[in-house]
């Protein structure tokens, strides 16, 4: 049966080249049972002439479906759909259903009502995003990125691409983040005290799962990282929020405890380093008390104004510290990589919990990492961040300095926001609704906080995600609309 050129039109706006567009399209008709096997094509002269395109478009995107089978060439017949062509099986209707179990009830929402920072999915639209952790495509190295993936995707790597680790980890990747990362903050580990992780989230949560359960303790910085707030609350374990100062975590105030977690060389939310006569008294606390030590090192490389302090790890001289580094901040987001480095014993038993939930993580993308370490690309990346940050935080310090906005922390080596202070008469979560009308994305402070002590004037301004040049004027809106919000 012939198919007319007028049962195909292309959407408009969609993604993809136009060969590439005619090849879903041709496809998603087969596997939806609207195009059938034997059917006849439209002439390429004719399905270019009804779409508007080049004829050598169309005979392109006929010749790739043919190499996949789709569709078969018939000498001067022309194309048709392919007897062997994928189809989806046919099932009878699905019969109408109702929700006969009501899931909140079961499940407790133990995990769905838990506090998170949420950001909008379209934030990219918005004129002054002052958002945490979000990747700028101005500063990514976009060419290196994809040759680095080709590179990884060709026939040479084929077997880091498609083989199951089971429980290991690219070694070409763990050999660079010996090499390579680990050096800068001081620690020397071997293969064996190194674990990929999905992130520096994925890394906190298996370090819960290890160590924390009913029964344990686990002390947290207040204010801290909200994620590790989520992870600890479903582990069962006692959670103890102790207040940081201006030094970040003091070891004084901790006292029976199996777990301490610490963002010390850049606490989060408030950019506090801990000086290193703490850490030397946080180690030492830990050695006498018994506890071990989490140490999140987010943020490490972007240590513009000055060096970074070294490592809880790098002073570790009994195996206390279990420290999470990730690529998410320094490379983008979406990577979803990151490492933990520890004991043998313990990284074995953390090896272990993974492969019980993911194996490893994409083989693909371990190495496509691994040759963006061994070529430089990353120190490069880097180094062009923190030049665009230092820029940043010049103008973002200025802009703040001019409008009288209250700093209550902004760290002294560098990283990527402020963290702020409004009048107590301001609510910030409903100031950053007033200025997401205004185009203006801030993050209220409270998710911050322990629930019993939360602050409703705190908010963050990340630089991360902001131009330059859009940084006063957003500044300026924020200020005004604090004006507004305390008379």
């Amino acid at each position: 049966m012939p198919i007319p050129a007028e049962a195909f039109f292309l959407p408009p706006g969609a993604a993809g080249t136009l060969q590439s567009r005619i090849r879903a399209m041709v496809v998603q008709g087969i596997l939806a049972g609207r195009l059938r096997a034997g059917d006849r094509m439209p002439s390429s002269r004719g399905l270019a002439a009804h779409l508007g395109i080049s004829r050598i478009t169309v005979t392109l995107a006929y010749a790739d479906l043919v190499s996949s089978d789709y569709l078969s060439a018939r000498g001067r017949s022309g194309y048709f759909v392919s007897d062997t062509a994928p189809r989806v099986p046919e099932f009878p209707a699905a019969p109408d259903r109702a929700d006969g179990v009501n899931y909140t009830t079961l499940t407790g929402a133990r995990f769905s009502s838990l506090s998170r920072v949420t950001k909008p999915e379209d934030w990219e639209r918005y004129p002054y995003p002052f958002i945490y952790g979000q990747a700028d495509a101005a500063l990514f190295d976009h060419q290196n990125w994809r040759q680095c993936a080709l590179r990884a995707l060709g026939k040479r790597d084929f077997a880091a691409l498609t083989s199951d680790y089971y429980e290991r980890d690219d070694p070409l990747l763990i050999e660079h983040v010996l090499r390579t990362i680990l050096p800068r903050r001081g620690i020397a580990a071997g293969a064996d005290e190194v674990l990929l992780t999905l992130g520096a989230q994925n890394a906190l949560w298996m370090a819960t799962e290890v160590l924390l359960g009913p029964g344990r303790r686990a002390a947290i910085e207040n204010p801290g990282y909200p994620g590790l707030r989520a992870v600890l609350e479903p582990s069962g374990a006692e959670i103890v929020a102790v207040d940081v100062d201006e030094g970040g975590l003091p070891p004084e105030r901790l006292s029976g405890v199996d777990v301490v977690f610490t963002t010390a060389s850049h606490q989060c939310p408030t950019n506090a380093t801990m000086p290193v006569a703490r850490r030397v008294a946080l180690l030492e606390a830990a050695r006498a008390q018994g506890f071990v030590i989490v140490e999140d090192d987010y943020e490490f490389e972007m240590s513009f104004l000055k060096p970074v302090a070294p490592a809880l790890k790098s002073m570790d001289r009994d195996g206390r510290v279990i420290y999470a580094g990730s690529f998410s901040k320094s490379i983008f987001p979406g990577l979803r990589l990151g490492y933990l480095v520890a004991s043998p014993s313990f990284i074995a038993e953390a090896r272990a919990l993974r492969a019980l939930v993911l194996r490893h993580p994409p083989g693909h993308i371990q190495r496509t990492v691994a040759y963006f370490l061994a070529e430089g690309h990353y120190d490069a990346l880097v180094n062009r961040m923190k030049t665009a940050f230092r820029r940043r935080r010049q103008v973002m310090d200025d802009a703040i300095a001019e409008h009288g906005l209250v700093v209550a922390g902004q760290g002294g080596f560098g990283g990527s926001s402020v963290w702020m202070r409004a009048p107590d008469s301001v609510d910030t979560e409903h100031l950053a609704q007033v200025l997401r009308a205004e185009g203006v994305l801030i993050e209220p402070g409270r998710a911050f906080f322990d629930a019993a002590t939360a602050s409703r004037c705190h908010y963050r301004l990340a630089y991360s995600s902001i131009a330059q040049a859009r940084i006063p004027d957003g500044i300026a809106r924020i200020a005004a609309a604090i004006a507004r919000l305390r008379t």
